[in-house]
């Protein structure tokens, strides 16, 4: 297998592959396969290769909302604003990025599994589980605009924690907030309720 030349920054494998983040144990060679220099606009995750843009939101190639993050770890607006509105919402329960508490689990496990369509059912209607070892009860949030509206911003940037390409805390860097975003925040909040009610300190 031919070594590939490249300059000593991020590399990543092939587009099939997870998206690597280390040192190549030999120049530019991870476990076998040839490494490459990460382009700012490359995705940093598998089955990322084949999103598109429009308005400023990603979408994967089936349709389904997704992250967008840089080479330089700049994320997209959805994403950033799914950090505030997960942060503002869902953090008393699950924890501080997804991690998880005492009082509810972790979601970045079921994140790496969990489609899409089934995130937005089990947020909007709710789920109860009740086993001799364990019970828990998830409220149904499908009445709450300030979960609903952006609600595809929560899911990106779990999905974002749950795929690795993400790490814990407010993203240090993101792109301006597109037109549409906010367009579609007066359409279904209302243009007086444009900032999370709760939210941490960091936000």
């Amino acid at each position: 297998m031919p070594v590939l030349e490249a300059p000593a920054e991020k590399l990543s494998v092939d587009p099939e592959t997870p998206a690597f983040g280390g040192a190549c144990e030999a120049p530019w060679l991870c476990s076998g396969i040839c490494c490459r220099p990460r382009s700012s606009a490359e995705p940093q995750a598998a089955g990322q290769s084949a999103k598109k843009e429009k308005d400023g939101k990603w979408e994967t190639a089936e349709g389904k909302p997704t992250y967008n993050i840089t080479g330089d770890g700049t994320v997209d607006w959805y994403t950033f604003s799914g950090f505030r509105r997960y942060h503002s919402e869902c953090h008393v329960c699950h924890g501080p990025d997804g991690e998880g508490s005492t009082y509810a689990p972790g979601l970045l496990e079921s994140l790496k599994t969990t489609s899409y369509e089934d995130f937005m059912l089990v947020v909007a209607s709710g789920r109860e589980v009740v086993r001799a070892d364990k019970q828990s009860k998830m409220p149904a949030l499908g009445d709450n605009r300030n979960v609903m509206c952006y609600i595809d911003d929560i899911y990106v940037y779990l999905k974002a924690r749950a795929d690795g390409v993400l790490p814990r805390g407010r993203p240090a860097k993101r792109v301006e907030k597109p037109a549409a975003a906010e367009e579609h925040e007066k359409a279904c909040v209302g243009a007086q309720v444009a900032t999370p009610q709760r939210c941490l300190p960091c936000c």
